[in-house]
């Protein structure tokens, strides 16, 4: 092959062809006879034979189609009557045998004195030859940004691909074709001396569902490119067919004219393959094939980290999985669930932990910590320190002197680290929690009637400074737990979010416990689902729930527990609501009004003269005669005393009241605290008050 030929094949003009069509000719037109003198360059230019051409000007472009003939005769007219020197016009001359030929024309306009145009003479030029390779280079200069674009795109949407399954969807998700520039996609790994399909995109595609995961042998188009590290362009499917038998049932249900099978190779180390498939192709140019081979390396380079990261990752979670508790115990009087979401970082794991402790007596130890840092160093500090502090809990130490003898054994690893924990003792059969607090995030408290609480719990510093600093000081606070609560805790992740404070994030997980179903698992379920946007900003989260199992008697001695936050109006009205609709629902109304009023003055008497909430209980006592109990517990010592009330005073009539309306009443020391309980309905009916008739 020439190189005239060479390059008219492509779309450019040879030499010969050019000098054919780059002639030149001039003209004389004569306005006053209205004849135009041309020479035989020109004729050739307008496609006339000399001894063929009369010297009208109509003759000499009879060969334009209409409309472009109109539109001459428009620029000549407005040249000659707008007084103009010159005009130029380009247009094409339609040919028997071929294209157009691309004609210019410049022409300068001869004047009388007067003004008036006499002669314009001018030169006819032959432009084909630099309209075709105008044309040319334009729609090269097209393809190239086309093919440009998709690299560009391509590159950015995998730039963002981390894991295999972000290239996948890269690839494959809402206009991941479009950016390929194909119309479907296969995409394969090797794995144990097999090729895995794992993403197919494109309609029809699916008819090789049969083949996603096959043995790497030559049957079969892409793994054979896999194997042999070459790609292999189909512009016939029925040649692919005859190449590939066991393939050629399937080709008549993929609606493609035309593939591309390409190795994926990164570092000399063979991936897998990728398939692109189009339909409206039928060849594949140079450029095109570069462009597949390009996209191939864009696609090897990703996967390659992908799969190195997601290597890493499976290392760094089984680490820390390792470091967590491997099971939860079975506890006696409530219910335990915990959720650990780990941040898909790489490497970047964090020491985030809880954990689960029987104690002596019955009790159990909760707690939920943070170790700092977001490594593998992290987590090997809190698979230690966890272990460190479930053996100092094991031995029966108060919640204060677990976390100060934690705080110790941290700061003697030297490892520069510091870790945070909420720590509490809970003993489920009086529903008392002892917790304590190092740097870290109180616990929240969900009342039976959906209420949630976060109380507040005074705080020592991170576990490790504490004992650098020397201030090893971790108050106690006492907490209860009635019958159905449910205690929640967890660490930051959970809260914590770019862009919001931490009261942002209390609120909402604050809104998501008031608004999940009761049961501590199935709590924990709405959490996770409410809250996984959240959980997937970066950082680690653990969630432990605890439930109070629930109390309410039975059907002839139902029960009902509340806790009243102290200083909390609403609480109080809640509560004598709450005894109300009680006593309504066991079929007692006519005792709901004294009842009410003896609710609201025990509440208010432990709500302003002890330093705390208190937890009211009210059930039924069927024998010997139905009548209902009310009792009021707190942490105060201080037993109520009974005064005289003047008659302007504003307080000191509650005992009177008790006497007043309750067939009994009487104080109970419980614990550190007291209950003050009262009992309304019939007097009970003794012996001896039988015997005589009473």
């Amino acid at each position: 092959m020439t190189d005239e030929d060479r390059h008219t094949r492509n779309g450019e003009i040879g030499p010969a062809e050019w000098l054919a069509m780059n002639r030149t000719g001039s003209f004389d037109w004569d306005l006053d006879t209205g004849t135009i003198d041309v020479d035989e360059s020109g004729l050739l230019v307008f496609g006339l034979a000399p001894d063929a051409y009369d010297g009208r000007p109509v003759t000499l472009i009879a060969r334009l189609a209409p409309d472009e003939r109109a539109r001459l005769e428009d620029v000549v007219r407005q040249a000659v009557t707008s007084g103009e020197v010159s005009y130029t016009a380009h247009f094409p001359i339609p040919q028997d045998d071929g294209p157009p030929h691309w004609t210019h024309v410049q022409a300068r306009i001869l004047r009388s004195p007067d003004g008036r145009a006499r002669r314009i003479l001018g030169v006819v030029r032959d432009t084909t030859a630099e309209v075709t390779r105008f044309a040319f280079v334009q729609e090269l200069e097209k393809r190239r940004e086309v093919q440009t674009n998709i690299v560009e795109r391509t590159t950015h949407a995998l730039s963002r691909a981390v894991t295999v399954d972000d290239v996948t969807a890269a690839l494959t998700g809402p206009g991941g074709l479009a950016r390929l520039g194909a119309d479907g996609l296969a995409l394969g790994l090797v794995e144990n001396g097999s090729l895995h399909i794992i993403a197919l995109s494109g309609e029809t595609l699916d008819a090789l569902d049969d083949f996603r995961v096959r043995r790497l042998d030559r049957g079969m188009p892409l793994a054979e490119a896999v194997l042999s590290g070459r790609p292999r362009f189909v512009s016939s499917f029925p040649s692919l067919g005859r190449d590939f038998p066991e393939l050629a049932p399937y080709l008549a249900r993929l609606d493609f004219r035309a593939a591309c099978y390409l190795p994926l190779v990164a570092q000399a180390r063979s991936l897998g393959g990728m398939a692109l498939f189009y339909r409206g192709r039928t060849s594949f140019n140079a450029d095109e094939r570069n462009l597949a081979l390009g996209l191939a390396a864009i696609v090897a380079q990703s996967l390659q980290r992908a799969i190195l990261f997601d290597e890493e990752r499976e290392l760094a979670t089984g680490l820390q999985a390792t470091m967590l508790p491997r099971r939860i115990p079975k506890i006696t009087g409530g219910e335990i669930a915990v959720r650990y979401h780990a941040a898909w970082s790489g490497r970047q794991v964090g020491g985030d932990w809880y954990d689960v402790i029987p104690l002596p007596r019955g009790r159990v130890g909760i707690v939920v910590g943070d170790v700092q840092g977001h490594d593998t160093h992290a987590a090997a500090i809190m698979g230690q320190l966890r272990i460190a502090l479930r053996a100092y809990a094991g031995e029966g130490h108060a919640p204060s002197t677990v976390l100060a003898r934690a705080s110790r054994f941290l700061a003697e690893l030297d490892t520069n680290r510091f870790a945070t924990c909420t720590y509490a003792q809970v003993d489920l059969g009086s529903g008392t929690l002892r917790a304590v607090r190092a740097g870290h995030l109180g616990p929240l408290i969900r009342h039976t009637d959906g209420r949630v609480g976060q109380p507040k719990l005074r705080g020592g510093l991170p576990l490790g400074l504490a004992t650098v600093f020397g201030d090893e000081e971790f108050p106690e606070t006492r907490l209860d737990l009635v019958p159905g609560e449910t205690l929640v805790l967890c660490t930051d992740g959970l809260v914590e979010q770019p862009g919001s404070d931490i009261e942002t994030g209390l609120t909402a997980l604050s809104e998501a416990i008031s608004s999940g179903p009761p049961q501590a698992e199935a709590l924990a379920d709405h959490l996770s689902e409410r809250l996984w946007e959240r959980w997937g900003a970066g950082d680690d989260v653990a969630l432990l729930v605890l439930r109070r199992s629930p109390d309410p008697g039975t059907p002839r001695a139902p029960r009902i527990h509340q806790y009243i936050h102290q200083a909390d109006p609403q609480g109080l009205s809640d509560a004598r609501a709450a005894v109300g609709q009680a006593l309504h629902d066991w079929g007692m109304p006519e005792l709901a009004d004294d009842t009410e009023l003896l609710t609201g003055e025990l509440l208010v008497n432990v709500l302003l003269h002890t330093e705390g909430g208190a937890v009211l209980t009210l059930e039924v006592l069927p024998e010997p005669v139905r009548r209902v109990r009310l009792s009021v517990q707190d942490r105060s010592s201080a037993w109520p005393r009974r005064r005289t009330p003047g008659e302007a005073a504003t307080s000191g009539r509650g005992l009177l009241l008790l006497d007043a309306l309750a067939s009994r009443w009487g104080v109970e020391p419980r614990g550190e605290g007291k209950a003050v309980w009262c009992e309304i309905g019939p007097a009970a009916v003794t012996a001896d008050s039988a015997a005589n008739g009473s």
